[in-house]
């Protein structure tokens, strides 16, 4: 359940609650972990910072393009055609980027980390390139990541059809918000907010019976400020934009985010997508897919697939649908 308003909610009337509030929060993914929960003492904070962190650290391990080590760019570094035995965890996130790959009709897809580095993003970025090492954008031969490659849940085992490079930016840290939830249910927590660098999952309500309000980031590069307020029950929540990660290339400030259909940076006037979902690992794909869509396309997009969106132009326009 969530809803948009521009003025913080008042919320529902307080209720005496037994259970204590505790925040807590760790390294991971190159950002931080948080995780805001109320307890009745099923667990001491310091272990529950221990469930916690080795939550997120099985996705760094298994989903990381800046670890040599990690189960993703061991199947980077495979031949194309072998199969490789990948952990349930990253099948699951492989499956679900390659559905959400096919439904965006492209604008989604987790085998753009060349395109990525080509533009001098990301973990295997070249110091001080200035131009993409595709000019033309997509080469002939490129295949999209549901074309080249093959997911096998059942034997739990990936293999290429054509020489990828998978990047799961747009997906992984979503998919960790949600291990910090599910943690969280198995060591007894039944409300709690959780996140990983602004992907956010909420379980349950407050033990109030209130929401959790959630600050909409307002699209500034030069300052921090709330465009207005999502409140959030039992869901994901996660933005995408072009405000916060970007480069200048030939005098032209260029976003990271890659539209894997051309091959080239997004240049429309859309400066972010937040989209509610049932998981942030939905919402974190779909943000992104919709941001490469554009304003028109991605609206018509998220109206058809039902989604749960709000976007916002650089001149401030909001736009948005509630998922009924």
């Amino acid at each position: 359940m969530w809803k948009m308003s521009t003025d913080r909610p008042a919320g529902a009337p307080a209720r005496l609650s037994p259970l204590s509030r505790v925040a807590l929060n760790g390294p991971t993914m190159g950002s931080r972990w948080s995780a805001v929960v109320y307890t009745g003492g099923e667990l001491p904070a310091d272990e529950l910072s221990r469930a916690f962190q080795a939550a997120v650290d099985l996705v760094d391990t298994q989903m990381s393009t800046w670890r040599a080590d990690s189960d993703l760019n061991r199947i980077n570094a495979a031949p194309v055609g072998r199969w490789i035995d990948a952990p349930p965890q990253l099948i699951d996130v492989l499956s679900a980027g390659i559905a959400i790959g096919r439904a965006s009709d492209g604008a989604f897809d987790i085998g753009v980390g060349d395109l990525v580095a080509g533009w001098g993003f990301g973990a295997h970025a070249s110091p001080g390139r200035s131009v993409p090492a595709r000019d033309s954008g997509r080469t002939a031969d490129w295949q999209a990541a549901p074309q080249s490659l093959e997911v096998d849940p059942v034997n739990r085992r990936v293999r290429k059809h054509a020489a990828l490079a998978l990047d799961l930016s747009g997906i992984a840290k979503g998919y960790g918000a949600d291990c910090l939830a599910e943690a969280a249910r198995r060591c007894g927590i039944v409300s709690g907010l959780y996140g990983i660098d602004g992907e956010l999952r909420a379980i349950g309500s407050k033990p109030d019976g209130s929401a959790w309000a959630i600050a909409l980031e307002a699209p500034d590069r030069t300052s921090r400020g709330a465009a207005g307020v999502v409140d959030l029950v039992d869901a994901g929540v996660a933005t995408s934009g072009t405000y916060r990660h970007w480069r200048d290339v030939g005098g032209r400030s260029i976003s990271h985010t890659i539209d894997p259909r051309s091959g080239a940076p997004i240049a429309h006037d859309l400066a972010s997508v937040t989209v509610i979902a049932e998981t942030s690992m939905a919402a974190d794909a779909w943000a992104t897919a919709l941001l490469v869509l554009g304003p028109e396309a991605g609206l018509r997009l998220a109206t058809r697939l039902n989604l749960s969106v709000v976007m916002i132009r650089e001149s401030g326009e909001q736009m948005q649908h509630i998922a009924s």
